[in-house]
């Protein structure tokens, strides 16, 4: 069927346009808001073919082809790849879309905890204060929404651009390997995404203590646990606490407590203001035969870099702005070492690998966003930006630049 002439799209009436009348492929990408090289990327890849020809050869488009590219736009929108576009286009598999939007109310209904997370904090400020806050009340609450914020657009960004991969969730919770009886202690536990997501894969017999602040994303895991209790294994239990991690007392607690065969803290430790005296609170509760699991602190993978180091090279930038950024990292991962040598005997570098997904030109634009967040140089982007934009809009293979983005943590063990 000719992509055209799929009859069950709604004709919509246009009132800007005749009945008759044909627009260019400028007329149309306007229309639509588009780029003009995302209508010829469209055409190339059989998604939406001019109507006709002008004499002197021009693309032309009729109304039809203004509703098709607007239903390529919105398929886009929600996560589609262009190949998956073409096979909806043509095949209109109504269930596909519906699966989709879910996954986006999903997104959302997260977004909007987040902003009544936010409300609640500063609502409990005001409540502890009888109404005259400490200016240092204030500011650690401010500060701790916009660490939520930036993890909050981190999230959401990697989970928009890792649609075509397994669960990242699914592979740490291998990679972290928890096994029958293990006894667990989650440390900044936040949405729990590593137990969610693998909740009927966890084993029998496993004991786990979450801990996090109240007002964080463990309020909802909170809820979960009370909903899906009954579906764990035997004798599995997860046990949410809500205490301050960065408190002694809180830790005078926990080392009162059997010692652990497995910590996890993941994502959190960046967050405390003093990282070692954590480490070695960890260290202490561990049990002689345990591992503690620990990422994102001074652990960043170099295939990371080693991808954009290829791609500078074949289009001729220069690299010491990532050479620079390396150097930092490996200074940080060094001071990292040195910390963690003080409190473990063994210490290991996992890596588990991770591809992040782009699908389209316009999707193009959040490749430097993240490349951004790796080089911490807004300037220095913008200045090459033409010349990566040339260089990923021809990479594109069936719509799509995968960008390896592998996460790293430490297996630390005494």
């Amino acid at each position: 069927m000719n992509v055209q002439g799929n009859k069950n799209i709604q004709k919509l009436e246009d009132k800007n346009m005749k009945e008759n009348e044909k627009m260019t492929s400028g007329e149309i990408a306007k229309k639509a808001g588009v780029s003009q090289k995302a209508i010829r990327l469209y055409d190339e890849k059989g998604l939406l073919k001019p109507s006709e020809y002008s004499e002197g050869n021009y693309r032309l488009y009729d109304k039809e082809a203004l509703l098709v590219l607007e239903k390529i736009i919105a398929l886009k929108q929600i996560g589609y790849s262009l190949e998956e576009i073409r096979e909806h286009i043509l095949n209109d598999n109504s269930d596909d879309i519906i699966e989709s939007l879910n996954k986006q109310i999903e997104m959302m209904e997260a977004k909007r905890y987040e902003l009544e997370k936010s409300v609640t904090r500063i609502k409990a400020v005001l409540a502890r204060t009888d109404g005259e806050p400490d200016w240092d009340d204030v500011s650690d609450i401010l500060k701790s929404m916009q660490v939520d914020q930036n993890k909050d657009s981190g999230h959401f960004f990697a989970l928009d651009h890792t649609k075509d991969d397994i669960d990242w969730y699914v592979k740490l919770y291998r990679y972290v390997e928890v096994n029958k009886g293990e006894r667990v202690l989650d440390l900044g536990c936040g949405f729990s995404k590593i137990w969610r997501n693998n909740w009927k894969d966890i084993p029998e017999n496993v004991k786990v203590d979450a801990y996090d602040i109240p007002g964080s994303w463990a309020d909802d895991f909170d809820k979960f646990i009370e909903s899906n209790k009954n579906d764990l294994a035997k004798n599995t239990e997860i046990d949410l606490k809500f205490e301050n991690l960065e408190d002694e007392a809180t830790w005078q607690g926990i080392e009162k407590n059997e010692k652990y065969s497995m910590i996890l803290a993941h994502y959190m430790i960046d967050d405390i203001k003093d990282k070692e005296k954590i480490i070695a609170h960890a260290a202490a509760v561990l049990d002689d035969n345990g591992y503690f699991s620990l990422n994102v602190y001074g652990n960043v993978p170099m295939t990371h870099f080693d991808f954009w180091y290829e791609v500078f090279n074949e289009v001729g930038i220069k690299t010491n702005v990532i050479d620079a950024v390396v150097k930092e990292e490996q200074k940080v991962h060094d001071e990292c070492v040195n910390i963690l040598s003080k409190y473990f005997e063994k210490i290991e570098e996992r890596i588990v690998p991770c591809t992040f997904t782009f699908s389209g030109i316009d999707d193009v634009e959040n490749i430097f966003v993240d490349l951004e967040k790796l080089l911490r140089d807004k300037k220095f982007v913008e200045d090459n930006k033409a010349k990566l934009q040339e260089y990923f809009e021809k990479k594109l293979v069936d719509g799509k630049v995968k960008i390896p983005h592998d996460g790293g943590f430490w297996r630390l063990s005494h």
